[in-house]
């Protein structure tokens, strides 16, 4: 049984402190028992000298249930093997095929290249290739090269078909159909991807949790919109007024960042210009300390982008120990890309350097959707499928940007701009950006949107999004 408000101030005094009365009724909330009380003053700083409302709720907010620890699926970090030789780059290359392959065989009955002459006179005949070159012939039609390991073919897309409504993008894996002509060229009737089912269906926590999904932060810039990110920490404080803000902040377990939490040096032309602290550790310093202000329940996970201090050519290792050695103990660092499991939910995380690419060869899709390229990676089940694009690869004997696991989320920022949707069961969210534009932007024409932060509901899979203008 619980003790009244007179005998909490009895036991307080016992201790040698002072309680409000309101400190005292609101105890009595949490059940007052001497387990209780014991657990609050022992929680008490020794400078305390009357415990106030404001002791008491900021002690049970630390005290909120911690959810499941970060369980990490896949990370390149600590065994990357890369070294940039020949071999590797076969190695790369014939990995992919060999798994995105076996996916789309899964659909098609499909030989080798190298036997597409003795099948002249089959009314259909189907492959699996890597896509090496992408042309459109003088007629309209669409030309491409495709080659597995046992050769190379021409194949047509006529511009009359269906088919020609289908986007290739350079060194991706698809399954084709169609049939021979006498003079050995291939006709395309059909394009398969490796693609997830239709009947695909999320996971979701069987415990209250939610996740904010956030990137790009850039701390260290002056155009860094520092205003608004403590408005986002009070938030997560639930300091802020509006009893549905603080609801959804409640149920807040984990955050997750997806690459350049800080602004780095020597990234783009001029950059030094437009910094605010010219030192990168430094910058990471300022940053730990923001994180440092986010209740310690709360779990973060930090993937890299290109801003970070790790190595350009993607996948990167996670931010180094001795970076890390700024942050508090809830914070946990991973590669990019990484997938990672919070409460029984599968995330890959992806920093998203390759959405230009999808840019660039997809109709459609652009810095102002881009969750359609997100759908795009899923489609093909690979991350980043153009080699020698805007990103820069480096050759492990794996290809670690395939997506073999179905995650029930992916993430991805790099773009500055907010998409959210759902492709085949998984949500897709790039989550902005907390940085103004800057002049690189503006010279590029790109419109970025700050200051958002999605967070979903890993038990229903709903996503809130909240502006911090």
């Amino acid at each position: 049984m619980g003790f009244g408000v007179s005998g909490i101030v009895q036991r307080f005094a016992e201790h040698g402190y002072q309680i409000n009365p309101d400190a005292a009724s609101l105890i009595t909330q949490y059940g007052a028992t001497d387990e209780v009380i014991r657990g609050i003053i022992e929680s008490l700083d020794e400078s305390v000298l009357v415990v106030g409302p404001d002791h008491i709720n900021a002690i049970k907010k630390e005290e909120k249930q911690k959810a499941p620890d970060v369980k990490i699926l896949k990370d390149i970090t600590n065994i990357s093997t890369c070294v940039g030789n020949y071999e590797e780059f076969v190695c790369y290359f014939r990995d992919r095929y060999s798994r995105l392959s076996e996916m789309i065989r899964w659909r098609i009955n499909a030989g080798p290249i190298e036997a597409l002459g003795k099948k002249r006179d089959e009314k259909e005949v189907n492959i699996v290739g890597i896509v090496s070159d992408v042309s459109t012939t003088s007629k309209g039609n669409k030309l491409l090269s495709v080659e597995d390991t046992t050769g190379e073919c021409q194949v047509l897309l006529l511009k009359d078909r269906d088919v020609i409504d289908c986007n290739i993008i350079l060194d991706e894996v698809i399954g084709i159909s169609g049939q021979l002509t006498h003079d050995g060229l291939f006709i395309a009737n059909m394009i398969t991807y490796p693609d997830i089912p239709y009947s695909n269906k999320s996971k979701t926590s069987q415990l209250p949790a939610s996740v904010i999904l956030t990137s790009d932060i850039h701390i260290g810039s002056k155009t860094f919109l520092e205003d608004s990110f403590r408005q986002f920490i009070k938030w997560i404080n639930q300091d802020l007024p509006g009893e549905k803000q603080r609801k959804v902040a409640s149920n807040v377990s984990y955050m997750v960042i997806a690459g350049d939490i800080i602004d780095g040096i020597g990234i783009y032309p001029n950059q030094e210009k437009e910094l605010d602290i010219l030192d990168v550790y430094e910058q990471y310093e300022r940053a730990a300390e923001y994180l440092a202000e986010i209740p310690n329940h709360i779990q973060i996970i930090i993937s890299p982008g290109n801003h970070d201090v790790v190595r350009q050519a993607e996948p990167q290792p996670a931010i180094s120990e001795e970076v890390g050695k700024y942050f508090g103990k809830n914070v946990t660092f991973v590669g990019n890309p990484s997938l990672i499991e919070l409460s029984g939910v599968k995330i890959l995380i992806y920093h998203g350097r390759s959405l230009e690419d999808f840019f660039t060869a997809i109709p459609g899709v652009s810095y102002k959707k881009p969750d359609m390229a997100m759908a795009e990676m899923i489609k093909r089940r690979h991350l980043s499928p153009v080699y020698g694009g805007h990103v820069s690869i480096a050759p492990e004997r794996n290809d670690h940007f395939i997506i073999d696991t179905i995650p029930d989320i992916l993430h991805c920022g790099h773009i500055h701009t907010v998409g959210i949707s759902k492709y085949r069961g998984v949500t897709l969210v790039n989550s902005g950006t907390w940085q103004d534009q800057t002049e690189y932007q503006k010279k590029l024409n790109i419109q970025p949107m700050p200051c958002y932060a999605p967070v979903v509901d890993l038990q229903t899979m709903g996503v809130s999004v909240l502006h911090f203008n």
